[in-house]
């Protein structure tokens, strides 16, 4: 008998997209690269029994969600970026949580630096619903 310790984790790093995401006018319109880690916590003891693609999250899926948030309409900040990808990734794919990791690598900050990123953690039930009209 197998007893699970706490939900299992899928990571997908280095999502690398080309978007217009930035305050400044100039980033808008010339746009950078943005780099997403993403975790996403769930239960796969019946797919590590099953070995079946259905009883997993498909990772392809996940990235091209991934890349829809990030490649459509821009937004000033990093933290609104996540919060749109992890509110698309809870409301698509059955994940209890998922820790959503945006990099940007070319910030206007003075300085010398590899990159500036925002970590956000949301669960399930914490997701923010879209109110309809």
């Amino acid at each position: 008998m197998c007893i699970m310790a706490g939900p299992d984790v899928i990571h997908l790093r280095g999502l690398d997209f080309y978007a217009f995401h930035g305050v400044l006018p100039e980033e808008q319109r010339l746009g950078q690269r943005f780099t997403v880690d993403l975790d996403l916590y769930l239960d796969l003891q019946k797919a590590g029994s099953s070995d079946e693609v259905k009883d997993t999250v498909n990772y392809g899926d996940v990235y091209l969600t991934v890349k829809e948030c990030a490649e459509s309409g821009p937004v000033n900040l990093l933290e609104h970026l996540a919060e749109r990808i992890a509110q698309r990734v809870l409301e698509r794919f059955a994940c209890l949580e998922v820790r959503v990791e945006v990099h940007k690598a070319q910030a206007p900050v003075p300085g010398i630096f590899r990159d500036i990123a925002v970590e956000i953690r949301r669960k399930k039930d914490g997701i923010r619903r879209e109110k309809k009209r």
